[in-house]
């Protein structure tokens, strides 16, 4: 028997504020440059303000996400001013084309992000984090640069090299009471449904959950429910989005590099795609009490307004509570 998304509380759902710091260059124009915003030291005078529109558009909680300008003191004093509770971050580690020998200096500094998220998110009383390899743009990076969502450039010594990675971070994680769970990312190198699989085999349950992320799946062309439901003893938390499959379709026809496919409204707020998000959610099992954070990588709205839209879809799906 699988549990229905009316029985996840809404108060288990919350929002990735990603609307407003992933944005283009010029809006109507798909090949303009793509802005990451939250990476200029000047974001941090937005926060506070972009904070408090989040919980004017309807939301309570926000997913946790420290700017590397800032301590963990200014940016817990941002939420407490906005009125927002807090639910799992992201931790991304960029493996290299050769690991560092164990014991050395290298190998220590390898983790030193990870230990960074592990002490926000236990600073923050959360037990659970969203772990991936790092989207990155290095000249090899073919996923990234070339030809997304095939798994392009697969190679089974990498994938051995990334999955060892990412059981240290998750033990690293651990040690201070946080749980991962595995997030797979277009472009990433754990990409494909078969990448999963097998760092998920590779890496023992207690070492290590599942928190996928369901538009990333659909992308692939794959069921996102079925993957859900093949690793439902693993599923921790998730992230929602919504998608135009032929956009998704198309981007895989042809080789394509990451931005071209969001750039073209490959992502739509939840409800206005063509994902039945119902029926994937519909595969988690009864009782499962993770968190659903909602994400909208590149709206083609303004930012509120996406995130109004993405509230109220939440507020239609999920139980009141």
């Amino acid at each position: 028997m699988t549990a229905t998304p009316l029985t996840i509380p809404r108060s288990k759902v919350a929002l990735n504020p990603i609307q407003w710091f992933s944005r283009k260059a010029d809006p109507s124009d798909p090949d303009s440059a793509d802005l990451w915003l939250i990476a200029d030291p000047a974001f941090r005078a937005d926060y506070p303000g972009i904070l408090m529109d989040v919980k004017r558009a309807g939301w309570d909680t926000v997913m946790l996400g420290v700017l590397e300008t800032q301590t963990l003191q200014d940016f817990g004093r941002m939420v407490d001013a906005a009125g927002l509770a807090l639910a799992p971050g992201y931790a991304a580690i960029d493996v290299p084309p050769e690991l560092p020998a164990t014991g050395t200096a290298e190998r220590v500094h390898l983790f030193d992000g990870i230990r960074r998220a592990a002490e926000e998110s236990a600073y923050f009383g959360l037990d659970t984090i969203f772990l991936a390899p790092a989207l990155t743009w290095h000249p090899w990076d073919v996923r990234t640069l070339e030809a997304t969502a095939v798994g392009a450039g697969f190679d089974q010594a990498r994938l051995e090299r990334v999955t060892e990675a990412l059981g240290e971070a998750s033990d690293v994680l651990a040690a201070e009471g946080v749980r991962a769970g595995l997030h797979n990312h277009i472009g990433s190198w754990v990409e494909t449904v078969a990448e999963i699989d097998y760092v998920l085999g590779a890496i023992a349950p207690e070492r290590m959950g599942a928190s996928f992320d369901i538009g990333h799946i659909a992308w692939l062309g794959e069921d996102a429910g079925e993957v859900i439901a093949r690793h439902a003893d693993r599923v921790i938390d998730l992230h929602v989005k919504d998608l135009n499959l032929e956009v998704a379709a198309l981007s895989r026809a042809t080789p394509t590099h990451y931005a071209w496919g969001p750039s073209r409204g490959l992502f739509t707020e939840p409800g206005d795609g063509d994902l039945d998000l119902v029926g994937i959610l519909s595969r988690l099992p009864e009782g499962w009490d993770g968190w659903v954070i909602v994400e909208q990588d590149l709206t083609m709205l303004d930012p509120y307004d996406s995130a109004v839209r993405c509230a109220q879809w939440a507020d239609a799906t999920f139980r009141a509570a």
